[in-house]
């Protein structure tokens, strides 16, 4: 039986999960040997949207922790899950809602948040994926709000494998950690239609070119 989301046991358990989560995430993080290639979007003062596909997205929450950055999280219980943890690793509160669920009011959300910050992570091929095909929300937010999309490759070696859609990685103890960013894509603002497309096929291989890069450096 699911427990009611309004219920106080409900979060009791997100809290306990989010605290034990972000506790071993921080403590796995500190024994990696980590390294980092070009520009770090983290601190900028330019208006930003650092994204990297969903398989690395542990990698990024430790890396990017403690910085007050949003990172968008679906409406879903998993997204419950997401949430507690990424609040306990420092994150700012995550606007919640995906390209199925909330996807115009998710979109206003997240450009206030660029203006607030001047920085926000987002996994293109999340929630759900298929994994390594971009929905179109990073380019829509770049061509709204001016802010550039900075593509993170992550690589790690040796690694667990999950077994879920995006076959999310998670870097075993000492392992080697490497993140790389990639050259800014700015969308322009009278982008649409076709356009739009093709720049989201940009991204992708912006991506993939950038955890290429990564790879091959280990």
């Amino acid at each position: 039986m699911k427990l009611s989301r309004d219920s106080r046991l409900y979060r009791w358990q997100l809290a306990l999960v989010g605290t034990l989560g972000a506790w071993l995430l921080r403590a796995l993080g500190r024994t990696w040997r980590f390294e980092a290639a070009g520009p770090d979007p983290i601190g900028s003062t330019t208006l930003l949207i650092g994204a990297a596909w969903h398989r690395g997205l542990l990698v990024a929450a430790w890396r990017w922790r403690d910085h007050g950055l949003a990172i968008p999280v679906s409406q879903s219980r998993d997204g419950d899950l997401v949430e507690g943890v990424l609040r306990k690793l420092g994150f700012a509160e995550s606007p919640r809602g995906s390209s199925s669920r909330g996807a115009s009011a998710l979109l206003r959300e997240l450009i206030r948040c660029l203006r607030r910050g001047g920085t926000l992570g987002i996994l293109p091929d999340g929630p759900r994926g298929p994994a390594g095909e971009a929905k179109q929300g990073a380019v829509a937010l770049s061509r709204m709000s001016g802010a550039a999309i900075i593509p993170v490759g992550v690589a790690a070696s040796p690694v667990i494998r999950f077994r879920s859609w995006d076959r999310a990685i998670l870097p075993l103890p000492f392992a080697r950690v490497r993140c790389h960013y990639g050259s800014p894509l700015l969308v322009p603002k009278d982008a649409a239609g076709e356009s739009l497309e093709a720049w989201n096929r940009r991204l992708e291989e912006a991506l993939d070119q950038i955890d290429r890069e990564a790879e091959e450096a280990l």
